[in-house]
């Protein structure tokens, strides 16, 4: 690995415990019937062991969309050309796309870095560190080089520590890039264990014949390139993409800077796994938004142990889904620090006393 990539994943510690216990003290302490409150008391206590405050804060939001095409669309796996990854990027400056309406629905900025957009886009207003003009077709060979992948990681590590000089509380990952779906079921079924198939959706919407040459692309793919299924960077070198590997980064980035990052849906998911398969503790960092109705998705939940907190059969990626879960993300924050205890709102009586009081 390099530098930055080893340095970050070393300043990924555990969860501070004695945050986390001032904040369950907290929560007992408020006014409401224990647990009352569900997730999103438990959301509440996480948060302050990963900003290490009894009372933390989400204020500060942004959402980091990664852009990159992909290779392996020469091979039929999605209902569009690559040539709508541009476009789509040019809506997200005009803030047209939906990320842009939810990010403004929250009061999170939209950061969108070109990472392999196959396109010259060095007069739009994004973030530019383009690596390559899209991965190679990964049928045919890896789809970057090792050193390519690490590149893309440390873009997000880079993106992570930038945005935190404007002030930040939290970070969503998003993407765009069409072929995408494609490489983050490869990924997911190399470092999962699972068969191509069981990981593998429709996308953009593609036929159900176009869905099994999909399943026959990806499983050509790892047979081509033999990808180790112990070295995350390897595997997102030889079928990944540089969106994911971007996310990656921003995953590691966020946990060693004790920063939540909001997981957003199915590649997301690849992001996410890839990055714990590089540090576990990054997991305690990394909050689910929605379940996509992409197949692999529930696979990396389940091999992460998270939950995610809604399922509003969404599939559009771009970030959509975590941005969306932001809302409920501050506000359990805010009902940790805001809500009256029993004290201060005059309740006399332990919380156990008041909680029989409420219910009566």
């Amino acid at each position: 690995m390099t530098d930055l990539l080893d340095r970050t994943i070393a300043l990924i510690g555990p969860l501070d415990a004695d945050a986390m216990r001032a904040a369950e003290a907290r929560q007992l302490q408020l006014t409401k019937p224990p647990k009352a409150l569900g997730r999103l008391e438990t959301l509440s206590i996480q948060l302050a062991g990963i900003q290490g405050k009894e009372q933390p804060v989400i204020a500060d939001k942004a959402i980091a969309v990664m852009a990159a095409d992909h290779g392996v669309v020469a091979e039929g796996v999605s209902a569009f050309p690559a040539e709508v990854t541009p476009a789509m990027v040019l809506n997200m400056v005009a803030g047209g796309a939906g990320i842009n309406v939810i990010g403004r629905h929250v009061g999170a900025r939209v950061v969108v870095t070109d990472l392999g957009v196959n396109a010259d886009l060095g007069a739009a207003d994004i973030r530019h560190d383009k690596i390559r003009m899209g991965t190679a077709n990964m049928a045919q060979g890896p789809a970057m080089t090792r050193d390519e992948a690490i590149r893309a990681v440390e873009s997000g590590i880079r993106l992570v520590e930038e945005e935190m000089e404007k002030g930040l509380d939290i970070l969503a990952t998003g993407e765009v890039g069409i072929g995408n779906t494609t490489a983050a079921s490869a990924v997911i079924a190399v470092l999962s264990g699972e068969a191509p198939a069981r990981v593998t959706g429709r996308g953009t919407g593609i036929t159900q014949e176009a869905l099994i040459g999909k399943v026959t692309t990806i499983e050509k793919a790892i047979a081509v390139n033999q990808p180790d299924r112990l070295d995350p960077i390897d595997v997102l070198a030889k079928v990944g993409g540089l969106d994911i590997a971007g996310m990656t980064g921003v995953f590691l980035g966020g946990a060693a800077h004790r920063l939540p990052v909001v997981m957003d849906g199915f590649i997301s998911a690849a992001a996410a796994l890839a990055a714990v398969r590089l540090c576990h503790e990054c997991v305690d960092y990394i909050l689910p938004s929605h379940v996509s109705i992409e197949i692999g998705h529930q696979v990396v939940l389940d091999e992460l142990g998270l939950v995610p907190l809604f399922d509003l059969q969404m599939r559009l990626g771009e970030g959509t889904g975590a941005a969306l879960s932001m809302s409920i993300i501050e506000a359990s924050a805010r009902i940790l620090s805001e809500m009256a205890t029993f004290e201060s709102a005059g309740v006399a009586g332990d919380p156990s006393e008041a909680d029989a009081e409420l219910k009566r």
